[in-house]
């Protein structure tokens, strides 16, 4: 146990050297320690490499169609203007007041199919508008909407790392979607609620670019704050893409769950859940999702043909053309970085969850006095300390938790949250989202520690809080 320990340490190590010091790309740098570790281990090469390919194309096959179905959710939210009706909905909702929750709600809905980063691309224009509007520093704005894109993000499905990390681990999918975006929300307004005041001491001015027509509001009308653009969708419309995949994927797993033992809330052959069974697969769900966008498409042609050249600077006319040709090209250059690096992910994990006798692992650290809880929150928090990437930390953390699951007495779908719950804390400059948060927030370094990787961090140990209380009521 001992040189399976060590050697697991100084594959971490070598890992965190090359993405981080040497800058070697993570799909490469998880292939190079992930051999490594076989080799060193002593697997043999053949069998290193076997097992390595076997586990990528496990998770490739897991994961690939619904992180492709999720991006040409995201071309259509970006090219309709779908994320400006649901801040609209916010700002009408909440009347103008607490203006830095309608960028941050919208971003978290969003964000749940979507790439985190892809998600903080589309909001800052957004957040910089209220800000010019209502001259309300960055600080605040950045602070709760990026907190809201990577709560959803690194917790809740069919968002890539964290459906990995609940397929590797073996939780239901359905479950996992209900309980973790519970404790996101949750999370959400308590961090808000405790630090709101702190993060509106500093002044920061949003980017000029994004905010050079926009004029002051004086007014108290939130009507004079709403973003009024022609051709925007009804917000039903605007989120139907986004929340129908994830209710039908929850009530798929309702419909099998036993509320006494050996009786299913629907019988296996009832129709009902017969067919939730069929749509609530995460693949079709999510198919079913992109559809939606592809169908209500047509009916916003004008919004999209305008949108569509701003965005890609292409002057096409053919309506058809953009929304299954376009879009489907887009996405799929969008996909492609997030699927590779989860597939990796799930290579790197093969190799470690192949060594013999990996069991004695578990077995020794559940005769410790250690809460068994902290362990793969703990693991999850190191390794996005160390690889900046909340998929690699989630996907190297369920490979390390997975062995020893037995004998921590934990459910699958517990040890899913608290791994999603730890790769909230210490994002900082090795993480893509940090720079990404900098730059588009009008963030400087020293800043995005503050509003970015702090809030991020008391994100993490407030929904670890959340999630023990889950464990300790018996709930999940």
């Amino acid at each position: 146990m001992l040189h399976f320990l060590l050697v697991l340490v100084i594959t971490i190590a070598v890992l965190v050297l090359l993405i981080v010091r040497f800058k070697v790309h993570p799909v490469m740098a998880l292939f190079i320690a992930g051999l490594g570790a076989g080799l060193a281990y002593g697997y043999g090469t053949v069998k290193a490499i076997s097992t390595f390919v076997t586990g990528f194309g496990n998770t490739l096959g897991g994961i690939g169609c619904t992180i492709i179905f999720g991006s040409i959710i995201a071309m259509s939210i970006q090219d309709t203007g779908a994320i400006k009706s649901m801040v609209n909905f916010f700002i009408k909702l909440f009347r103008g007041k607490c203006l830095e929750l309608t960028v941050g709600l919208a971003g978290f809905i969003m964000s749940i199919p979507i790439f985190g980063d892809v998600t903080k691309v589309l909001t800052a224009p957004l957040a910089a508008v209220i800000s010019k509007r209502k001259k309300m520093s960055m600080s605040t704005m950045s602070a709760w909407t990026t907190l809201a894109t990577d709560l959803t993000h690194s917790m809740v499905p069919p968002t890539p790392g964290i459906l990995a990390v609940t397929i590797a681990i073996g939780a239901d999918v359905g479950m996992m979607v209900f309980w973790s975006t519970i404790v996101a929300v949750l999370t959400y307004f308590i961090v808000w609620l405790s630090m709101k005041k702190w993060v509106a001491k500093e002044w920061i001015p949003p980017r000029e670019d994004f905010t050079k027509s926009v004029e002051e509001v004086t007014s108290d009308d939130y009507e004079h704050l709403l973003i009024k653009e022609p051709g925007l969708p009804p917000v039903f419309l605007a989120a139907l893409p986004i929340i129908l995949p994830v209710i039908l994927i929850a009530g798929a797993s309702f419909a099998g769950m036993n509320i006494a033992k050996d009786t299913p809330v629907l019988p296996a052959d009832n129709p009902l859940r017969v067919f939730l069974s069929a749509v609530g697969e995460r693949n079709i769900a999510m198919f079913i999702g992109a559809v939606i966008c592809i169908i209500t498409g047509f009916f916003m042609k004008d919004n999209i043909l305008k949108n569509s050249k701003i965005n890609t600077g292409e002057d096409n006319k053919n309506i058809g053309e953009i929304l299954l040709n376009k879009w489907v090209g887009r996405a799929l250059t969008i996909a492609l970085l997030p699927l590779l690096i989860t597939a990796m992910g799930g290579g790197f994990s093969a190799i470690i969850r192949a060594y013999p006798g990996i069991d004695a692992l578990g077995k020794a650290i559940s005769q410790t006095n250690f809460p068994s809880l902290l362990i793969p929150w703990g693991i999850a928090v190191i390794m996005m300390i160390a690889v900046g990437s909340r998929t690699t930390a989630g996907m190297t953390a369920a490979a390390i938790v997975l062995p020893m699951a037995g004998g921590l007495g934990l459910s699958p779908l517990a040890l899913a949250l608290l791994i999603g719950s730890g790769t909230m804390v210490g994002s900082h400059v090795s993480d893509s989202g940090f720079w990404v948060a900098s730059q588009f927030f009008n963030l400087s370094t020293k800043q995005g520690f503050k509003y970015f990787t702090l809030i991020q961090t008391v994100g993490g140990v407030v929904s670890l809080i959340l999630v023990s209380i889950l464990i300790g009521t018996g709930l999940v």
